[in-house]
């Protein structure tokens, strides 16, 4: 029988931690993370990558508990004006193989109170890689409408991200496809609601959200020359 993996306590304690985002508060409660959260997380990790091979076999479900596909729960402040050194949120993003960090294609797992949602895509790619994909996007844009466009996809997903205000420049400002030209993320999002991430069957519906990205992700990997 399936079970499920994450439970209303990590809610709960991402809930507390927002209240009291301070080292001293996250050391007391070391223990109730370690068991709310990072290690139902890490198991989770586990269990999905039988479903992500069949997925494709060129992403990576990492259970290390540092420097795998959970993110880590400190914030970089360096640079930052709030100071807050926690995340509030939990992040699992499954990369592709050809890439070593956050901007590279994935299947991306967001849990947070009221927040909790599935990611697939590119999220900041850097220069040249934003260039493939909008040339991609203009040398096939009937191969960019059927990734996006079937019925699976399509019901889940919504494309989003952040994107300019204009096409920009060396690109046709009245192309057909303009509003995908101004993206700079290649990404798409389906809400969750927390009594689908707490329930029993949780992992396969993920997994078929995952599955029912495949056109999309294959676009991608194509377009940035990399295996799907």
């Amino acid at each position: 029988m399936p079970t499920s993996h994450f439970q209303s306590d990590l809610f709960a304690f991402l809930r507390d931690l927002k209240e009291n985002n301070d080292r001293a508060w996250f050391e007391e409660n070391r223990d109730r993370y370690l068991a709310s959260v990072r290690d139902p997380a890490l198991r989770f990790i586990v269990d999905f990558g039988e479903h992500l091979a069949r997925i494709s076999p060129h992403f990576r479900a990492d259970p290390r508990p540092t420097g795998g596909s959970m993110f880590r729960m400190h914030r970089d402040i360096r640079f930052a004006r709030d100071k807050s050194p926690y995340k509030t949120a939990v992040g699992l993003h499954f990369r592709h193989a050809a890439g070593k960090d956050a901007h590279t294609p994935g299947f991306y797992l967001h849990l947070e109170p009221r927040a909790s949602f599935v990611g697939v895509g590119l999220w900041h790619p850097d220069t040249p890689t934003l260039a493939k994909l909008r040339e991609a996007v203009v040398a096939d844009p009937a191969a960019w409408r059927q990734a996006v466009g079937g019925k699976r996809f399509s019901t889940a997903f919504t494309v989003s991200g952040d994107e300019l205000v204009r096409v920009p420049r060396g690109y046709d400002p009245n192309h057909p496809l303009a509003d995908v030209l101004r993206l700079k993320d290649y990404t798409a999002f389906a809400p969750l609601s927390q009594k689908q991430v707490t329930g029993a069957a949780f992992l396969g519906e993920f997994a078929k959200l995952c599955a029912d990205a495949s056109p999309f992700m294959a676009w991608q990997c194509g377009a940035l020359g990399i295996p799907f």
